[in-house]
């Protein structure tokens, strides 16, 4: 058998699911709202005093969506929506009625909006339920604004260290907005420019949906009802914004964000002398038409990105840290999705970043992206990186598109190329493959298969990759198996390709195979209806088996767990696990004598709590126990919180892998200590300051950083960073970086 024969028979079984997609359970389309155009100003202060307010149509009746969606939200916890609009705006007016025993996380913009009361608006302006924007505002007045896509799937709770798919919290840009607050609610106005928006012109309707967070009753409310198990923000069920008079295509929107930094180094490790460095360069943000937009940046700068959040790995391969820096992320859904969570042709971060993270300097870059019509989005990136002692100089470019088909299916390609200059030999990777996705109406099936090719110098024999999956979720079953592969030279340089890579430590080299993936998950969630402290309680099951080209086994993983879900926001969950790994070659986990190639058996029981994230202190814990190859490993993880509503937050996390391996392979204890100090003097002035004490990489890192928005989209920056070694205490490398941009609109 060989994997053209495995996708055939895989999209075959594809086809008999097919069936089960059955009838929509509801959609977006009894929800609508006729949109009227207003020639009067309006101050948008929180105040719904101008007299358009009460001419409007009002949106009211938002239907709960979690914990149950089968009935309307109470009364005393209602919201209504007020639209108009001008040449300029989509103007929104909401009253949230409720008490006021509001829950504020942070003042801080786009940080943990979910987590406590707010307001959110999805919109999709080219309606055709695949990409769209959420603005949301809380009690206090702070913003927060995302992209979100089709791939937003079932409702459930992120892996740790995992963003929710489909959703980019990264994407920044101008709006307005209110707040004032009562003793029995809480109103907002929100005025949106159609010029942060990318819509085609002359479309008469818009999806559109209104969402309402109430951390009080931890309860999830919609205007247009969504189930259960789909998320707020899913496209699919969006109602519609018809038009009296459709807005005109905004061409007229260039930004310009130029900076300036200067900073200190002092690099400890190789005793270099102190480093006094300035710096300038700008962003462009360029409109091309209303919804296709040109991004520049000339000599970028990602010094103010917050450092990555460390864990400690005990598996074979590297893990995928999200993308933070802000040239890649809008319309980043164009250029990265495509294959699945582990395969992934192209990832960001192999862009002017090394294996360690640290920034290889970026010359200039240049994205085009977003629609080209209403069923075309395109992608175009061009990056050069500077030459450095360590690394040549490399150009990058990327082409992707994605051609809706059907209602929500879309068929999609990308080509990809690295080309190393100034190298004496032929240094380059070429990338290129094609994926159809099919998507019922109703979001509830899904299936999708591609393949692809790379090239490279010395032959393209065995290059090959190919993916394929198969979903299916309802309101208490879920469903989803993937079957992926590669040949043994397939590269992917700006990809994420986990599991293809062996390290062998008794050779100090790495080892390319070729390898076969297969994914299953199956999913029970069961919602009692005579319980009012208990939401849900979910079983499921998880099968990852991972085959060399011969079809070997390398890994065999079965997971089983049970999840109980509570009304205060409390959970419990147990997870049994088994392995079968194949260590092809000597591997140590703890930089003693590695462990031999072979066979190996283990597996592991794990429990994990946390309680009220409501409350102001508030507790994560987990412990589990079991053998590990040939030894023992037992995990403790703790996280303590506690928040001074709004201005403050104070947290630790801690975990603990203590490792004990027969003779002559050793013994360990690695920690993970992570303090973090968030402190907002406004919505506009934060400080906060993160320390990690990792001893798997003999690393203590402090990094603290005060952010001034002095206007919008503007910011100054401080920023001091220092890292010491563990093992031996003592400085490594030390730098205080100060940083000024500014957003300019023409």
């Amino acid at each position: 058998m060989n994997h053209k024969i495995l996708i055939i028979f895989f999209l075959l079984i594809s086809g008999a699911f097919s069936g089960m997609a059955g009838e929509p359970l509801s959609t977006g389309s009894e929800s609508s709202y006729p949109l009227i155009k207003t020639h009067e100003f309006i101050q948008v202060d929180g105040l719904l005093t101008e007299p358009i307010w009460s001419e409007v149509a009002v949106a009211t009746g938002f239907w709960m969506s979690y914990p149950v969606d089968d009935r309307e939200a109470d009364a005393a916890i209602q919201t209504e929506v007020r639209l108009t609009a001008d040449d300029q705006y989509l103007y929104i007016g909401v009253i949230c009625y409720g008490p006021q025993d509001y829950v504020i996380k942070t003042l801080k913009r786009d940080a943990e909006f979910s987590d406590g009361d707010g307001f959110g608006v999805v919109l999709d302006p080219v309606n055709e339920k695949t990409n769209g924007f959420v603005f949301g505002v809380n009690p206090a007045g702070v913003q927060t604004e995302y992209l979100v896509t089709s791939q937003t799937g079932r409702r459930r709770d992120p892996e740790p260290g995992r963003l929710q798919e489909g959703i980019n919290i990264a994407w920044d840009n101008k709006w307005f907005s209110e707040v004032t607050n009562y003793p029995d609610r809480w109103e907002v106005e929100i005025a949106i420019p159609f010029k942060t928006l990318r819509f085609e012109g002359s479309r008469n309707t818009w999806g559109i949906n209104f969402f309402r967070l109430d951390a009080g009753s931890n309860s999830i409310q919609t205007w247009s009802r969504v189930p259960i198990e789909f998320n707020e923000i899913d496209l699919g069920y969006t109602g519609s914004l018809n038009w009296e008079v459709p807005p005109e295509k905004t061409k007229k929107n260039l930004a310009l964000i130029p900076y300036v930094r200067g900073s200190m180094t002092k690099d400890y490790e190789n005793a270099e002398p102190l480093d006094y460095h300035l710096q300038a360069g700008v962003d462009a943000k360029i409109p091309v038409s209303s919804s296709l937009n040109v991004d520049l940046t000339i000599n970028p700068d990602f010094s103010q990105v917050e450092v990555d959040e460390q864990v400690i790995n005990l598996t074979l391969f590297d893990i995928r840290l999200p993308e933070k820096r802000l040239f890649f992320l809008e319309n980043s859904d164009i250029f990265e999705d495509f294959g699945i969570p582990p395969m992934r042709p192209f990832f960001s971060r192999k862009i002017g970043l090394d294996e360690n993270g640290n920034p290889i300097p970026i010359l200039y870059g240049a994205r085009l992206s977003g629609n080209v019509n209403k069923d075309l989005r395109i992608g175009l990136m061009n990056l050069q990186t500077r030459e450095t002692d360590d690394f040549l100089p490399q150009n990058y470019t990327v082409f992707s598109f994605h051609q809706q088909l059907l209602e929500r299916s879309v068929i999609k390609g990308y080509f990809h190329n690295r080309d190393a200059l100034r190298n004496e030999d032929p240094d380059y990777n070429r990338n290129m493959g094609l994926e159809f996705q099919y998507k019922s109406e109703d979001g509830r099936f899904r299936t999708l298969g591609g393949y692809a090719r790379s090239f490279n110098p010395g032959g393209n024999s065995k290059s090959y990759f190919y993916n394929s999956a198969i979903g299916y979720d309802n309101r208490n079953i879920s469903i989803y198996s993937n079957l992926a592969g590669l040949g043994k030279n397939y590269i992917a340089d700006m990809g994420f390709i986990r599991g293809q890579e062996y390290y062998d430590a008794s050779r100090d080299t790495t080892i390319r195979i070729g390898l076969n993936h297969w994914y299953t998950q199956f999913s029970y969630t069961l919602y009692p209806e005579s319980s009012e402290r208990i939401i849900s309680h979910i079983f499921n099951a998880r099968q990852i088996y991972d085959l060399d080209s011969a079809f070997s086994n390398l890994n065999h993983d079965l997971e089983a767990g049970y999840t109980l879900k509570f009304a205060s926001t409390s959970q419990l969950r147990f997870v049994a696990n088994r392995n079968v790994v194949n260590l092809l070659f000597p591997f140590t986990f703890i930089g003693q004598e590695p462990l031999p190639a072979g066979i190996y058996k283990f597996g592991k029981f794990e429990l994990r709590y946390q309680t009220d994230q409501r409350r102001l202190f508030s507790l994560k814990a987990g412990v589990s126990y079991g053998t590990f190859y040939n030894g023992t490993r037992a995990q403790y993880s703790l996280g303590i919180k506690y928040r001074v509503q709004p201005w403050g937050n104070f947290s630790v996390n801690f975990e603990q892998n203590a490792l004990k391996f027969p003779e002559p392979y050793g013994a360990d204890n690695l920690f993970l200590i992570g303090p973090r100090i968030e402190i907002n003097f406004s919505k506009s002035l934060f400080w906060t300051t993160f320390m990690q004490y990792n001893t798997q990489y003999d690393n203590f890192n402090i990094n603290s950083r005060f952010q001034w928005r002095f206007q919008p989209m503007s910011d100054l920056y401080i920023v001091y960073t220092d890292n010491y070694a563990v093992e031996f205490w003592g400085p490594k490398h030390r730098a205080l970086v100060i940083k000024l941009n500014y957003w300019f609109n023409f």
